[in-house]
């Protein structure tokens, strides 16, 4: 966009393959990128990113976001257009909402609605009434409630968390499947309102992972859509319950229908992201999860021919819109290490064999996440990581095993 005025930088918050692709995306438009986030936040080392603000160590994400954009604001952020890319860094800007919009440019979201979001519950409760099928669930608080449930349930299901983030960062899972056992479901509700969390029971739509699907679109306030796409995945890590890492780039209309179903039932506002699988018992799309912000799909999504992080920078800060007609549908985004350890899980099962492996790998053209040969660093700074969580990794069964035997 020769036209384009790129005077607004974008601060990019938190994430990982989500900020990174915004960063390579933006800053290649010219756009000033900065990005902040813990260790793991690959668009610091970004040759696009112009400054990196690493968060200490000993300090909490949002106590340091807190520090640069609003006690001590940094002056080289001033007036610049924040984005995120994780849940930490969503909830961080929905608690300061009010003083981070006297200082930045925020995109429209109501916080109320993208904090329920977050809620699984009431995700799933606000999508039935909104016309969008959803799976069976039950809200649990105690081994009494499930109890109440039991003539109800329909194995396999899930004991899962109401807000993620603290979920993971607590049993290092995003939630547990009970394939058979009705006491299993009683001891893990009771194991996770022990630990603090809050959990609902909900039925694990069968099939493999490869029945997910997603629509992507930013909502304005008066109801307008300022882009449409949607992709599929092939396979994730752990297989039924993980994230994806072999993801489809492909236009699905039936998906896009009931994303904008979803999304003009509950009147949302800014970045969404929803997630169904369609279940095969009765042919519908059944949904996951929203996202109000941007995601791991991300790189996919810009590779593909799809500006959208650029689509929201420009109506943000009142420029004409960049718009697309169509995006690759012969592209896929591949996880190598992560995809490898779902081939062996489904290997282990009989779903997959190391042939079809391969050929799944070869089919279409395939991008990474991380590594990009043109912007190295964030790729070495990834294979780095993960080598060292390897090396790590026996020290830390060493010392609970030590800690059992003590």
């Amino acid at each position: 966009m020769s036209s384009l005025d790129t005077s607004r930088p974008v601060l990019l918050l938190g994430g990982g393959a989500s900020t990174l692709a915004a960063a390579r995306s933006l800053g290649s438009a010219g756009i000033s990128v900065y990005a902040s986030g813990r260790s793991g936040c690959r668009a610091m080392h970004s040759r696009y990113c112009r400054t990196a603000l690493p968060v200490p160590e000993d300090m909490e994400a949002a106590q340091y976001w807190e520090t640069i954009l609003i006690s001590k604001p940094d002056p080289d952020l001033a007036g610049c257009v924040i984005m995120v890319g994780c849940d930490e860094s969503l909830e961080f800007v929905e608690a300061h909402e009010a003083a981070l919009r006297q200082l930045y440019i925020v995109e429209e979201f109501l916080p109320d609605l993208r904090r329920a979001m977050l809620d699984k519950l009431d995700t799933l409760t606000m999508a039935r009434k909104a016309g969008v099928p959803t799976p069976n669930f039950w809200a649990v608080d105690t081994v009494e409630d499930v109890v109440a449930i039991r003539n109800e349930l329909r194995f396999p299901v899930m004991v899962k968390p109401l807000n993620s983030l603290t979920f993971m960062e607590d049993f290092g899972r995003k939630l547990f499947i009970v394939r058979e056992d009705f006491d299993e479901v009683a001891e893990k509700v009771q194991l996770c309102r022990e630990r603090g969390h809050k959990v609902m029971v909900v039925e694990m739509i069968p099939g493999p992972d490869s029945l997910l699907s997603s629509y992507y679109t930013y909502r304005t306030s008066n109801g307008a859509l300022l882009y449409n796409y949607t992709k599929s995945i092939i396979r994730r890590w752990p297989v039924n319950r993980g994230g994806a890492c072999f993801h489809q780039s492909e236009w699905l209309p039936e998906t896009a229908e009931m994303g904008r179903r979803m999304f003009d039932g509950i009147g949302w506002q800014g970045i969404g992201n929803v997630e169904f699988k369609r279940d095969l018992r009765d042919g519908q799309l059944k949904i996951i999860e929203v996202n109000g912000r941007l995601t791991a799909g991300h790189p996919l999504v810009t590779r593909g021919g799809a500006p959208i992080d650029l689509i929201i920078y420009c109506h943000l800060t009142g420029q004409p819109l960049p718009h697309f007609d169509s995006y690759s549908q012969t592209m896929r985004l591949w996880d190598p290490l992560r995809d490898f350890m779902a081939f062996l899980q489904l290997r282990r099962t009989g779903e997959l064999g190391f042939r079809g492996w391969v050929r799944s790998i070869v089919a279409q053209k395939i991008i990474l996440p991380f590594f990009c040969i043109d912007d190295p660093l964030p790729g070495l700074a990834e294979f780095s990581g993960l080598l060292g969580k390897l090396v790590r990794a026996p020290l830390a069964m060493r010392q609970r095993a030590g800690q059992h035997a003590d």
